[in-house]
């Protein structure tokens, strides 16, 4: 198998200009990493979204990642709010830590808010595994479920869209998704949780506490306010992690310049 990285992209691209093909080769991807996840329950899936972020190798155009999402309405204590919802998402296992595709997601919120600035916008998102929490955890300030236990006032928006999008599912006690035995499910060498994690990163062992059962495909509702702190917090992150790699650069050259001075 060919692990070395290449470069890649990722777009946004409405459900409709997707073809076939395109639609195999990413239901080829999701079953790499998921048990349960036969074509019609895929595609069934797939056609209730609007679109999808697409995450390619730039060169052989090799699908290697993607989110489904969709966009709700709903009203809370009588405003009307808007929720994006990501539906399946998978990455390529060597391309594990690229933020290509959360930053071409943030482009996608980003429009989204301007379009109706004064509408209150969440991401909503189901998790069965910690990698999808950690995202919404280390991007978004204002999320719920909390490690620390903030911001409980979201929980009603949780219970509504769970509630809207999976009645028959929804375990309202626990916070838990349960779709049962026959659910998509991780497979046994993708994302596990070990002890070491849980002590050195609180936000996993938070996640497994939340939802103990996520090696069965249970699912962890959860919910990130989409407003100007959160943009300001991801601004600042890419910035930071642009002045790193040009530090490394710098380093690698002077680095360079030195032993060929040296000899």
């Amino acid at each position: 198998m060919d692990t070395k990285k290449q470069k890649i992209s990722a777009n946004y691209i409405k459900l409709d200009r997707l073809s076939i093909q395109e639609v195999k080769e990413m239901h080829t991807l999701f079953i790499q990493y998921y048990h349960n996840a036969d074509f019609s329950t895929f595609i069934d899936d797939l056609s209730d979204k609007d679109g999808l972020i697409l995450i390619r190798e730039t060169k052989s155009k090799r699908i290697i990642g993607f989110s489904t999402l969709k966009t709700l309405r709903f009203t809370l204590k009588g405003k009307e709010v808007k929720g994006i919802f990501s539906g399946d998402t998978i990455i390529e296992r060597k391309y594990w830590g690229t933020n290509k595709g959360m930053m071409c997601f943030v482009k996608v919120l980003l429009k989204e808010k301007l379009r109706e600035p004064l509408v209150p916008l969440f991401w909503l998102l189901i998790s069965k595994g910690y990698k999808t929490y950690l995202l919404l955890a280390n991007n978004f300030p204002k999320h719920y479920p909390h490690h620390q236990g903030k911001f409980d006032e979201l929980s009603p928006i949780v219970e509504q869209y769970c509630q809207h999008l999976y009645p028959s599912y929804y375990d309202a006690k626990q916070q838990i998704l349960d779709f049962g035995g026959d659910y998509q499910k991780l497979r046994g060498d993708v994302a596990e949780i070990t002890a070491e994690m849980k002590q050195s990163v609180p936000k996993i062992g938070f996640f497994d506490e939340r939802n103990p059962r996520w090696r069965e495909g249970k699912e962890l509702p959860c919910i990130g306010e989409i407003n100007v702190s959160m943009f300001t917090s991801f601004a600042q992150k890419a910035i930071r992690k642009k002045l790193q790699k040009n530090n490394l650069n710098w380093d690698l050259g002077l680095i360079s310049l030195t032993r060929r001075l040296v000899k």
